[in-house]
């Protein structure tokens, strides 16, 4: 079964790559929101591009599901991010992105960290969370949503970072909901537990919180503050109640690949460039040919 779990994270990474580059191209095609509608994913849904990404998306969250049941959770959230590596590569052969150096190089730096951390990750099964940790998670949704409502209304740069972080820790939750259903022994017993519908609800959560924040900025901005925040939370949870392990004589290692991780994915939300607004700007004024 473990071996299985590194063919659902190689998929899920592909998958959430593909996502972001096609959810990404229907946001800059959608009227800026500055409200926090779930409209939104409504007016979304009307374009095929969305719904080619959001089919992709709900594939890598399957896989994702399924590669919890043995990875641990530092290790999952922390290779969602390498879903950027796919989504920039895509944007440069598809959509004629210019990434600068910066950029590669800190894409560079994100592969390293992801197989230092699956060098060193141990499977596992998870542990179950009790009562409290259900309030917790119930009370965190209400505070992205609050957090989320305010931050709406910043523009550019900062609101793509604050609303895709804001997203991170939706997904964040909803990957700590997901890691114990995993390991349910039949779909009726993870319908009748009330993880199943905190998964549901950070996730609808954070993919709104997603849309908004990619119309705002650079698509890779985004998605790098949605990683940032959310790995972080998820691999403290997993390590300290769901049972997550690493490899004896490796946590070096794993504390090396992950700091490296969250070192890259910040500085992609400093350093990358707002492509789609790169790319409205060459069609506005188009090279003039001699004649």
């Amino acid at each position: 079964m473990a071996s299985a779990g590194w063919c659902f994270l190689a998929g899920m990474i592909i998958a959430y790559g593909v996502a972001n580059l096609l959810q990404s191209v229907a946001a800059a095609r959608t009227t800026v929101h500055h409200s926090f509608d779930p409209g939104l994913l409504l007016r979304l849904a009307c374009q095929r591009t969305y719904l080619l990404g959001l089919g992709c998306q709900v594939l890598g969250f399957v896989l994702a599901f399924l590669a919890r049941r043995d990875l641990p959770l530092f290790l999952v959230q922390a290779a969602v991010a390498a879903g950027l590596g796919v989504t920039a590569l895509l944007g440069v052969l598809l959509l004629n992105w210019r990434l600068p150096v910066t950029e590669v190089v800190l894409l560079v730096l994100l592969l390293v960290g992801i197989t230092a951390l699956v060098l060193a990750a141990r499977p596992a099964h998870s542990r179950p969370l009790g009562p409290t940790a259900v309030v917790a998670l119930v009370a965190t949704l209400g505070l992205i949503g609050a957090l989320g409502f305010f931050a709406v209304r910043l523009h550019g740069a900062p609101g793509s970072v604050a609303l895709g972080a804001l997203a991170g820790l939706a997904f964040s939750a909803a990957a700590v909901s997901a890691r114990p259903l995993a390991s349910a022994e039949s779909f009726a017993a993870c319908v009748r537990d009330p993880l199943f519908y905190l998964l549901i609800a950070h996730s609808i959560v954070g993919q709104l919180l997603l849309g908004l924040a990619m119309q705002r900025g650079s698509t890779t901005a985004a998605v790098a503050a949605m990683d940032a925040a959310g790995a972080l939370p998820a691999a403290v949870v997993g390590l300290l109640l769901l049972g997550d392990r690493i490899w004896p004589g490796r946590e070096w290692l794993a504390g090396l690949g992950f700091l490296l991780t969250l070192a890259t994915v910040v500085g992609l939300t400093r350093y990358a460039e707002p492509q789609h607004q790169r790319a409205a700007t060459t069609v506005r004024h188009p090279p003039r040919v001699p004649v």
